[in-house]
Protein backbone atom coordinates (compact mmCIF):
# COMPACT_ATOMS: atom_id res chain seq x y z
CA UNK A 1 0.00 0.00 0.00
CA UNK A 2 2.89 2.67 0.84
CA UNK A 3 4.47 2.37 -2.34
CA UNK A 4 1.42 3.01 -4.09
CA UNK A 5 0.89 6.10 -2.62
CA UNK A 6 4.85 7.70 -1.72
CA UNK A 7 5.79 7.97 -5.43
CA UNK A 8 6.78 12.24 -4.42
CA UNK A 9 8.15 14.59 -7.01
CA UNK A 10 9.69 17.51 -5.05
CA UNK A 11 9.90 20.56 -6.60
CA UNK A 12 12.60 22.75 -7.25
CA UNK A 13 12.17 26.12 -4.98
CA UNK A 14 14.75 28.08 -3.15
CA UNK A 15 16.00 26.45 0.31
CA UNK A 16 14.58 30.36 2.07
CA UNK A 17 11.46 30.13 0.66
CA UNK A 18 11.08 26.74 2.46
CA UNK A 19 12.56 27.75 5.30
CA UNK A 20 10.16 30.76 5.75
CA UNK A 21 6.73 29.37 4.61
CA UNK A 22 7.43 25.02 5.42
CA UNK A 23 4.14 23.63 4.14
CA UNK A 24 2.90 20.64 5.63
CA UNK A 25 2.28 17.26 3.21
CA UNK A 26 -1.53 16.69 3.38
CA UNK A 27 -2.95 13.69 0.79
CA UNK A 28 -6.38 13.28 -0.19
CA UNK A 29 -7.96 11.03 -2.80
CA UNK A 30 -10.59 11.10 -5.15
CA UNK A 31 -12.49 8.78 -7.14
CA UNK A 32 -13.12 10.51 -10.56
CA UNK A 33 -12.49 13.81 -12.43
CA UNK A 34 -15.70 15.24 -12.15
CA UNK A 35 -17.88 17.64 -10.64
CA UNK A 36 -17.83 15.78 -7.01
CA UNK A 37 -14.34 16.68 -6.54
CA UNK A 38 -14.22 20.08 -8.25
CA UNK A 39 -13.12 22.01 -4.83
CA UNK A 40 -10.09 20.43 -4.20
CA UNK A 41 -8.85 22.04 -7.64
CA UNK A 42 -10.29 25.05 -6.99
CA UNK A 43 -8.84 24.88 -3.57
CA UNK A 44 -5.26 24.24 -4.92
CA UNK A 45 -5.66 26.77 -7.87
CA UNK A 46 -6.47 29.66 -6.00
CA UNK A 47 -3.98 29.13 -3.05
CA UNK A 48 -6.05 28.35 -0.72
CA UNK A 49 -4.09 25.37 0.47
CA UNK A 50 -1.18 27.16 0.59
CA UNK A 51 -2.90 30.27 2.84
CA UNK A 52 -3.15 26.96 5.56
CA UNK A 53 0.43 26.54 4.93
CA UNK A 54 -0.77 22.81 3.46
CA UNK A 55 0.92 21.01 0.45
CA UNK A 56 -1.88 18.86 -0.46
CA UNK A 57 -1.42 15.95 -2.84
CA UNK A 58 -4.90 14.70 -4.67
CA UNK A 59 -4.87 10.84 -5.17
CA UNK A 60 -7.45 9.95 -8.05
CA UNK A 61 -8.26 5.92 -6.70
CA UNK A 62 -11.08 3.78 -6.23
CA UNK A 63 -12.91 4.17 -3.16
CA UNK A 64 -12.53 0.42 -1.82
CA UNK A 65 -8.27 1.58 -2.71
CA UNK A 66 -9.04 4.87 -0.84
CA UNK A 67 -10.77 3.42 2.42
CA UNK A 68 -7.63 1.42 3.11
CA UNK A 69 -5.41 4.10 2.65
CA UNK A 70 -6.92 6.38 5.01
CA UNK A 71 -6.94 3.05 7.68
CA UNK A 72 -3.33 2.63 7.41
CA UNK A 73 -2.57 6.21 7.46
CA UNK A 74 -0.90 6.50 3.55
CA UNK A 75 -3.58 9.19 3.21
CA UNK A 76 -4.73 11.94 5.45
CA UNK A 77 -8.50 12.16 3.90
CA UNK A 78 -10.67 10.64 1.58
CA UNK A 79 -12.83 13.15 -0.86
CA UNK A 80 -15.39 9.75 -1.23
CA UNK A 81 -18.79 9.82 0.51
CA UNK A 82 -20.51 7.04 -0.42
CA UNK A 83 -18.41 3.76 -0.23
CA UNK A 84 -16.84 5.94 3.22
CA UNK A 85 -20.40 5.99 4.35
CA UNK A 86 -21.13 2.37 3.87
CA UNK A 87 -17.77 1.51 5.41
CA UNK A 88 -18.32 3.16 8.58
CA UNK A 89 -22.19 1.60 8.74
CA UNK A 90 -20.10 -2.29 8.77
CA UNK A 91 -18.15 -0.68 11.20
CA UNK A 92 -14.77 0.94 10.30
CA UNK A 93 -13.40 3.73 12.66
CA UNK A 94 -14.02 6.79 9.91
CA UNK A 95 -15.66 9.91 10.24
CA UNK A 96 -17.31 12.56 7.61
CA UNK A 97 -16.23 15.31 9.11
CA UNK A 98 -17.13 17.84 5.47
CA UNK A 99 -20.38 17.32 3.12
CA UNK A 100 -19.90 19.62 -0.10
CA UNK A 101 -22.54 18.06 -2.29
CA UNK A 102 -26.04 17.15 -1.44
CA UNK A 103 -27.83 15.69 -4.31
CA UNK A 104 -27.07 12.74 -6.42
CA UNK A 105 -25.61 13.88 -9.79
CA UNK A 106 -25.62 11.01 -12.42
CA UNK A 107 -27.46 10.49 -15.51
CA UNK A 108 -27.74 7.23 -17.12
CA UNK A 109 -25.82 7.61 -20.68
CA UNK A 110 -26.03 4.80 -23.14
CA UNK A 111 -24.43 4.56 -27.14
CA UNK A 112 -26.42 6.77 -29.37
CA UNK A 113 -27.91 3.21 -30.91
CA UNK A 114 -29.55 2.28 -27.47
CA UNK A 115 -32.52 4.81 -27.04
CA UNK A 116 -34.51 2.52 -24.68
CA UNK A 117 -34.30 0.37 -21.59
CA UNK A 118 -35.46 -2.34 -23.71
CA UNK A 119 -32.44 -1.86 -25.56
CA UNK A 120 -30.07 -2.36 -22.58
CA UNK A 121 -30.90 -6.09 -21.82
CA UNK A 122 -27.64 -8.33 -21.93
CA UNK A 123 -25.58 -5.08 -21.97
CA UNK A 124 -22.37 -4.17 -20.56
CA UNK A 125 -22.28 -0.89 -17.96
CA UNK A 126 -19.03 0.69 -16.86
CA UNK A 127 -17.85 1.82 -12.98
CA UNK A 128 -15.87 2.83 -11.05
CA UNK A 129 -15.87 0.62 -8.38
CA UNK A 130 -17.94 -2.40 -7.35
CA UNK A 131 -20.68 -1.35 -5.02
CA UNK A 132 -19.75 2.27 -4.83
CA UNK A 133 -22.35 4.75 -5.65
CA UNK A 134 -22.00 4.76 -8.89
CA UNK A 135 -23.03 1.77 -9.53
CA UNK A 136 -25.86 2.03 -7.17
CA UNK A 137 -27.43 4.80 -8.74
CA UNK A 138 -26.70 3.06 -12.11
CA UNK A 139 -28.94 0.32 -10.57
CA UNK A 140 -31.73 2.36 -9.61
CA UNK A 141 -32.17 3.92 -12.32
CA UNK A 142 -31.99 1.16 -14.25
CA UNK A 143 -34.79 -0.53 -11.80
CA UNK A 144 -36.86 2.65 -12.52
CA UNK A 145 -36.51 1.38 -16.73
CA UNK A 146 -38.12 -1.93 -16.01
CA UNK A 147 -34.85 -3.75 -15.74
CA UNK A 148 -33.30 -6.01 -12.90
CA UNK A 149 -29.25 -4.82 -13.80
CA UNK A 150 -28.54 -7.60 -11.52
CA UNK A 151 -29.43 -10.49 -14.04
CA UNK A 152 -29.82 -8.42 -17.26
CA UNK A 153 -26.49 -5.92 -17.44
CA UNK A 154 -23.25 -7.13 -17.02
CA UNK A 155 -21.14 -4.90 -14.93
CA UNK A 156 -17.53 -3.80 -15.29
CA UNK A 157 -14.84 -2.45 -14.03
CA UNK A 158 -13.44 0.28 -16.04
CA UNK A 159 -11.44 3.04 -14.81
CA UNK A 160 -13.01 6.53 -13.42
CA UNK A 161 -15.84 8.50 -15.17
CA UNK A 162 -13.73 10.54 -18.22
CA UNK A 163 -11.79 7.21 -19.27
CA UNK A 164 -15.38 5.41 -19.50
CA UNK A 165 -16.96 7.95 -21.34
CA UNK A 166 -13.87 6.77 -23.99
CA UNK A 167 -14.73 3.07 -23.20
CA UNK A 168 -18.36 3.85 -24.38
CA UNK A 169 -17.54 5.59 -27.47
CA UNK A 170 -15.47 3.21 -28.28
CA UNK A 171 -18.03 0.12 -27.94
CA UNK A 172 -16.39 -1.47 -24.91
CA UNK A 173 -19.11 -0.63 -22.49
CA UNK A 174 -22.54 0.49 -23.96
CA UNK A 175 -24.38 2.30 -20.59
CA UNK A 176 -22.62 4.62 -18.29
CA UNK A 177 -23.25 6.66 -14.82
CA UNK A 178 -21.99 9.62 -15.57
CA UNK A 179 -21.72 13.32 -13.73
CA UNK A 180 -21.07 16.90 -15.31
CA UNK A 181 -19.25 17.91 -16.86
CA UNK A 182 -18.00 14.79 -18.26
CA UNK A 183 -22.43 13.89 -19.10
CA UNK A 184 -22.58 17.32 -21.10
CA UNK A 185 -19.56 15.98 -23.13
CA UNK A 186 -21.23 12.68 -24.41
CA UNK A 187 -24.51 14.24 -25.05
CA UNK A 188 -22.83 17.25 -26.74
CA UNK A 189 -19.76 16.02 -28.44
CA UNK A 190 -20.91 12.00 -28.64
CA UNK A 191 -24.24 12.09 -28.80
CA UNK A 192 -25.12 10.09 -26.55
CA UNK A 193 -28.61 9.17 -25.70
CA UNK A 194 -29.54 10.31 -21.77
CA UNK A 195 -32.06 8.06 -20.58
CA UNK A 196 -32.58 8.73 -17.22
CA UNK A 197 -30.58 11.01 -13.97
CA UNK A 198 -31.15 10.56 -10.23
CA UNK A 199 -30.94 14.32 -9.76
CA UNK A 200 -34.59 14.47 -8.56
CA UNK A 201 -35.40 11.35 -7.62
CA UNK A 202 -32.64 9.47 -6.15
CA UNK A 203 -31.75 10.68 -2.19
CA UNK A 204 -27.92 10.18 -1.35
CA UNK A 205 -25.41 12.71 0.05
CA UNK A 206 -22.84 12.65 -2.93
CA UNK A 207 -18.96 14.24 -1.91
CA UNK A 208 -17.36 15.48 0.95
CA UNK A 209 -14.32 14.93 3.27
CA UNK A 210 -13.94 11.59 5.38
CA UNK A 211 -10.96 10.84 7.84
CA UNK A 212 -9.60 8.18 10.35
CA UNK A 213 -10.75 8.91 13.70
CA UNK A 214 -6.64 8.39 14.15
CA UNK A 215 -6.65 11.25 12.48
CA UNK A 216 -9.53 13.15 13.63
CA UNK A 217 -7.62 12.75 17.22
CA UNK A 218 -4.00 13.30 16.27
CA UNK A 219 -3.78 15.89 13.79
CA UNK A 220 -7.18 17.60 14.51
CA UNK A 221 -5.18 21.25 13.81
CA UNK A 222 -4.02 19.49 10.33
CA UNK A 223 -7.50 18.67 9.50
CA UNK A 224 -8.63 21.79 10.46
CA UNK A 225 -6.43 23.96 8.41
CA UNK A 226 -7.51 21.54 5.53
CA UNK A 227 -11.30 22.50 5.89
CA UNK A 228 -10.51 25.74 5.91
CA UNK A 229 -9.11 25.65 3.11
CA UNK A 230 -12.08 23.78 1.67
CA UNK A 231 -14.43 26.45 2.96
CA UNK A 232 -12.72 29.15 0.73
CA UNK A 233 -12.76 27.18 -2.17
CA UNK A 234 -17.06 26.58 -1.37
CA UNK A 235 -17.82 30.39 -0.87
CA UNK A 236 -15.64 31.22 -4.21
CA UNK A 237 -17.34 28.62 -6.22
CA UNK A 238 -20.55 29.45 -5.36
CA UNK A 239 -20.02 33.20 -5.68
CA UNK A 240 -17.37 33.29 -8.87
CA UNK A 241 -19.12 31.57 -12.00
CA UNK A 242 -16.68 32.56 -14.53
CA UNK A 243 -13.52 31.80 -13.14
CA UNK A 244 -14.85 28.70 -11.45
CA UNK A 245 -16.26 27.37 -14.84
CA UNK A 246 -12.20 28.24 -16.26
CA UNK A 247 -11.25 25.72 -13.41
CA UNK A 248 -13.45 23.40 -14.10
CA UNK A 249 -12.58 23.15 -18.02
CA UNK A 250 -8.65 23.35 -17.07
CA UNK A 251 -9.08 20.39 -14.67
CA UNK A 252 -11.41 18.28 -16.13
CA UNK A 253 -10.08 19.53 -19.81
CA UNK A 254 -13.39 20.03 -21.42
CA UNK A 255 -14.22 23.57 -23.23
CA UNK A 256 -15.83 26.68 -21.44
CA UNK A 257 -19.46 25.86 -23.30
CA UNK A 258 -19.19 22.42 -20.99
CA UNK A 259 -18.11 23.95 -17.98
CA UNK A 260 -20.15 26.60 -18.13
CA UNK A 261 -22.93 24.03 -17.96
CA UNK A 262 -21.85 22.06 -15.80
CA UNK A 263 -21.16 24.72 -13.25
CA UNK A 264 -24.71 26.45 -13.54
CA UNK A 265 -25.84 22.31 -13.15
CA UNK A 266 -24.56 21.52 -10.31
CA UNK A 267 -24.44 24.88 -8.38
CA UNK A 268 -27.46 24.69 -6.62
CA UNK A 269 -26.79 20.70 -5.14
CA UNK A 270 -23.58 22.67 -3.10
CA UNK A 271 -23.93 22.77 0.74
CA UNK A 272 -22.68 26.39 1.71
CA UNK A 273 -21.85 25.61 4.95
CA UNK A 274 -20.41 22.03 4.82
CA UNK A 275 -22.91 20.14 7.17
CA UNK A 276 -25.14 18.19 6.42
CA UNK A 277 -29.38 18.32 8.07
CA UNK A 278 -30.47 15.37 11.16
CA UNK A 279 -32.95 14.36 8.34
CA UNK A 280 -30.42 14.42 5.35
CA UNK A 281 -27.82 12.35 7.63
CA UNK A 282 -31.28 9.97 8.79
CA UNK A 283 -32.22 9.61 5.12
CA UNK A 284 -28.95 8.36 4.03
CA UNK A 285 -27.83 6.45 6.65
CA UNK A 286 -31.74 4.29 6.38
CA UNK A 287 -31.00 4.46 2.43
CA UNK A 288 -27.41 3.06 2.78
CA UNK A 289 -29.05 -0.01 5.33
CA UNK A 290 -30.98 -0.67 3.50
CA UNK A 291 -28.69 -1.43 0.62
CA UNK A 292 -26.06 -2.97 3.05
CA UNK A 293 -28.69 -5.23 4.33
CA UNK A 294 -28.85 -4.07 8.07
CA UNK A 295 -31.28 -4.75 10.95
CA UNK A 296 -31.21 -0.67 11.19
CA UNK A 297 -28.76 2.02 10.26
CA UNK A 298 -26.47 3.81 12.02
CA UNK A 299 -26.68 6.78 14.34
CA UNK A 300 -25.78 10.24 12.76
CA UNK A 301 -23.31 10.36 15.38
CA UNK A 302 -21.33 7.22 14.72
CA UNK A 303 -20.77 8.52 11.26
CA UNK A 304 -20.68 12.41 11.04
CA UNK A 305 -18.33 14.85 13.59
CA UNK A 306 -18.92 18.38 11.90
CA UNK A 307 -17.40 20.16 15.08
CA UNK A 308 -14.23 21.04 13.20
CA UNK A 309 -16.52 22.43 9.97
CA UNK A 310 -18.00 24.39 12.72
CA UNK A 311 -15.20 25.68 13.97
CA UNK A 312 -13.79 26.53 10.58
CA UNK A 313 -17.71 28.13 9.75
CA UNK A 314 -17.18 30.49 12.77
CA UNK A 315 -14.17 31.48 12.00
CA UNK A 316 -14.83 32.69 8.54
CA UNK A 317 -18.50 34.06 8.66
CA UNK A 318 -20.03 31.19 7.02
CA UNK A 319 -23.84 30.55 7.37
Amino acid sequence: MKQLFFCFIFLAVPTTTLAQTPLEPVKITYASRTIESVLLFVAQEKGFFREEGLEVQPILTRGTTAIAAALTGDVEGIHIMGSAIRAIQRGLPLKVVAVNLKRPLFWLVTRPELKSFDDLKKKIMGVVTFGGTQQLAGYYMLRRGGLDPEKEVTVTIVGDIPTQLQALAAGSIQIGVFSPPTVIVARDKYKMNLLATTSDQYYTLQAGLTVSERVLREKRTLMKRTLRAMAKANRFFLENEKESAEIIAKTFKVDLPAAIGTYRLTRPTFSRDGIATENEMEEHLRVDAQILGLKEPATPSRVFDFSLQREVNKELGVH
